[in-house]
């Protein structure tokens, strides 16, 4: 796995929309929110509310074009994609891997990106970061704070911890290590029979979902084991399920019994509650970085980027 040069200040960071718009009142703000940072953003065509197509950011062609033109223009630092929303997936068959390649560098975003991820860590072997967007946390908390700069700059290694007062949750105990893969659980049931499904074998399997209906988390969980992936997989780890509600609270079960419906009889050293995801308060993780879970004591720790 190529893990990408961290950024450092003046760097060229091009900004990309790979999947929905960027309201146009948010651009601005987004772009102040990187020069903040003290890097240089590099608005590309998929940024712009001219572009839009639908409900996404631009044509399919266009959204990937700005992926690929990024990676090959040497002048540019690193890419962060400036929002998730819908779509990245379609445009996974523009995407010139041969291209990324030649030029590895920094990558970073989350929620839609997740298919993004899983090219980029699978097709490509660049390690990339799952982390908070420009446009979607332009006013991170000191705790996400951190962990971005991490992300950006360096130094995003070591153990894991979750906020004051939010402790890790043990589902099934044991240790287990393995690459980091995985991100939003709709994108990566949604990889599953095609050419970029995702490979958990031997991996640490990270999982986070917004705006679900919990039969529908159910649903999704139920195809990536019948599909071998949970039982494929080293560990699992569950971040954060924001918005995930019973459709019909009278009947219905608890995000927590699925859980342990679906994950615990795999064996699989398990935890939940990681603070990762759609989170106000949210760690970064760096995607294709070896790490060992010890899921009795709730502890992440992931290997040095070098």
């Amino acid at each position: 796995m190529v893990i990408p040069q961290p950024l450092s200040p003046g760097a060229r960071v091009a900004l990309v929309a790979p999947a929905s718009a960027v309201p146009e009142a948010k651009l601005q703000p987004a772009l102040d929110f990187v020069r903040s940072l003290g890097m240089q953003p590099v608005t590309y065509p998929s940024c712009y509310d001219a572009n839009r197509d639908g409900y996404l950011a631009a044509p399919d062609a266009r959204r990937a074009a700005d992926i690929n033109d990024a990676f090959s223009d040497d002048s540019i630092d690193g890419i962060w994609c400036i929002r998730g929303g819908y779509g990245s997936h379609r445009i996974l068959p523009l995407l010139d891997a041969d291209a990324i390649r030649r030029h590895p560098k920094w990558f970073g975003g989350y929620s839609d990106v997740t298919a993004l991820h899983i090219f980029l860590n699978q097709v490509c072997g660049l390690e990339s970061y799952h982390c908070t967007m420009p446009s979607t946390e332009p006013e991170p908390n000191d705790y996400t704070m951190g962990y971005l700069k991490k992300a950006l700059f360096g130094g995003l290694s070591g153990r894991f911890q979750n906020p004051d007062g939010e402790p890790i949750a043990t589902l099934v105990p044991g240790t287990a290590s393995g690459v980091l893969c995985g991100g939003n659980l709709s994108l990566i049931a949604a990889s599953l029979g095609t050419p970029w499904e995702i490979d958990t074998r031997g991996r640490i399997l990270f999982l986070e979902d917004i705006g679900e209906k919990t039969y529908r988390l159910d649903a999704m969980l139920t195809q990536l084991r019948n599909a071998g992936k949970l039982d494929g997989c080293a560990g699992i780890v569950l971040g954060a399920w924001v918005d995930c509600v019973p459709e019909l609270p009278e009947r219905t079960l608890e995000l927590t019994e699925i859980f342990r419906q679906l994950i615990v009889p795999t064996g699989k050293p398990a935890v939940m509650n990681l603070a990762c995801g759609h989170c106000a308060t949210t760690m970064a993780l760096p995607l294709g970085r070896m790490c060992t879970l010890d899921a009795g004591q709730g502890i992440l720790t992931l290997a040095k980027g070098d």
